[in-house]
C-alpha cells in the first residue's frame, strides 16, 4: 500500500446533537449501521483504503463504546509502532470537556499534528455514509493548488438538512466564492459533507492564529471570510452517500441498504468496509419462520416472521412474532408473539411475549438501550 503523504483526523462527536436518541451513550461515529457497522467505519475504511497510515481521533464524550469498536486499529490495519491510530481523549477538564468546534478541538493536539511528518491533513466528519476514494480528493487538492479542498455532494435541501447544513456557492473553476451557513434555498445546494483537505503547516498556522483571537468554527470564522485570500475549492462526490441528520434519515439511509444497487454502489468490488471482527455462528432459522427482504449479521435466531428490517448481531425473534420495517440492534430480544412495525431498538432490548410496538414511516418508535417493554 502507498502511503498517502496525508494524515487523518477525525470528529467522532461532531454531530452528536443530531441524533440525541441514539448518542446518550456513544459518540455519532460509533453508531450502528447496516446489521454490522458502525459509521466510523466508513471513513477509517476509505482512509486506509487510500494509504493513509497515522490517524487521529480527537473525541470529548461517551467515546468507551467507540474505543471498544476500534480497539488497537487492526482491523484497520492501523495497528503500527509508528503511526497507527491514535485516540485523544479530553486532556485538561476531564470527562464533561465540551468543545465548541474544530478549532478547539485541533488545539488541544497541536504537538501531535505538528510533529506528524505528512504534508497534508484529511480532516473528516462521520455523519456522512460513503466510500470515499481519500486519493482522489488529496490528488485533486495538489492538482488545483488549492489551500484547502472541501467535500460536497449536490444534494436537495430537506426540512432536516435546513437546521444543519454548510454550502458552497462556487465559481466555474470550482473555486468557492461564497460559504453560507443554513442555508434554505430551495432545490439543490452544494452541501459540504465535512470532509476537506488541507496543508498541514497551514493548518497548524490556522490553528493558533484563530485560538489566540477566540475563533473556534474553522468554516464559518476562517474559511467564510478569507475565501478572497485563500484558494478554497469544492470537490463534487459524486457516489453513493447518505446523510444522517435525524432519526428519520438514519432510518431511511438503514432501509436503503434492503436494495441490492444500493449495497453495491456503497460496497463496490475491490473497496471493501472494515468493522470489528466477531467470531459468532450463522443466523439460525426455524423450521416455519418466515422472512422476506432482511439485511442480518451473525448470531442472529429467527423463529417468527421478519420482513423489511435490519437486525443486528445476536436478534433473537421468537415463536409467533411478527417484525416489520424495523431496525434491530445488537442482542434485541423478540418475544414470542410479539407484533412490530416501524421500530427502532437499541442495544440490548427486549420486548416481552404479546407485546405490540408500532410507528410509522415518518415517525418510528424508539427503544433506549437496554429496556424491557
Amino acid at each position: 500500500m502507498v502511503n498517502l503523504n496525508a494524515l487523518g483526523i477525525i470528529f467522532p462527536n461532531m454531530h452528536d446533537s443530531e441524533l440525541k436518541e441514539l448518542t446518550d451513550h456513544r459518540t455519532m461515529a460509533s453508531v450502528p449501521f447496516a446489521g454490522r457497522y458502525r459509521l466510523i467505519d466508513f471513513v477509517l475504511s476509505g482512509m486506509t483504503a487510500a494509504g493513509v497510515q497515522n490517524v487521529g481521533l480527537i473525541v470529548k464524550k461517551n467515546y468507551q463504546s467507540l474505543m471498544d469498536h476500534l480497539g488497537n486499529g487492526r482491523e484497520w490495519d492501523l495497528s503500527r509502532k509508528r503511526g497507527g491510530l491514535t485516540i485523544f481523549p479530553p486532556n485538561s477538564a476531564g470527562e464533561g470537556v465540551d468543545y465548541h468546534g474544530r478549532i478547539e478541538a485541533l488545539h488541544t493536539i497541536l504537538p501531535y499534528i505538528e510533529k506528524a511528518k505528512e504534508d497534508y491533513v484529511i480532516l473528516a466528519d462521520c455523519n456522512v455514509v460513503c466510500n470515499m476514494d481519500y486519493a482522489a480528493l488529496v490528488q485533486k487538492h495538489q492538482e488545483l493548488g488549492a489551500d484547502i479542498t472541501i467535500a460536497y455532494t449536490k444534494e436537495k435541501m430537506t426540512p432536516a438538512i435546513e437546521k444543519n447544513n454548510i454550502s458552497l456557492q462556487l465559481a466555474p473553476s470550482g473555486r468557492v466564492r461564497e460559504l453560507l451557513t443554513n442555508d434554505s434555498t430551495t432545490g439543490k445546494r452544494n452541501l459540504s459533507m465535512g470532509i476537506m483537505v488541507v496543508g498541514r503547516e497551514m493548518l497548524v498556522s490556522i490553528v493558533k492564529n484563530a485560538f489566540s483571537k477566540g475563533q473556534v468554527r474553522f468554516e464559518q470564522e476562517i474559511i467564510a471570510k478569507k475565501l478572497e485570500t485563500m484558494q478554497v475549492y469544492g470537490y463534487e462526490f459524486s457516489g453513493y452517500r447518505s446523510r444522517i441528520v435525524d432519526m428519520g434519515s438514519y432510518f431511511e439511509a438503514n432501509m436503503q441498504m434492503l436494495y441490492v444497487e444500493n449495497l453495491n454502489r456503497l460496497f463496490p468490488e475491490g473497496r471493501p468496509i472494515y468493522t470489528k471482527v466477531r467470531d459468532e455462528a450463522p443466523v439460525r432459522y426455524a423450521i416455519d419462520c418466515k422472512v422476506k427482504n432482511v439485511t442480518m449479521a451473525d448470531g442472529c435466531i429467527i423463529e417468527g416472521e421478519v420482513e423489511n428490517c435490519i437486525l443486528f448481531r445476536g436478534c433473537r425473534v421468537g415463536k409467533g412474532a411478527v417484525v416489520k420495517n424495523c431496525i434491530l440492534m445488537q442482542n434485541t430480544v423478540i418475544g414470542p408473539g410479539a407484533r412490530m412495525n416501524y421500530v427502532i431498538t437499541d442495544k440490548d432490548v427486549t420486548v416481552s411475549e404479546g407485546q405490540y410496538l408500532g410507528g410509522t414511516k415518518n415517525f418510528q418508535v424508539f427503544v433506549k438501550k437496554g429496556s424491557t417493554v
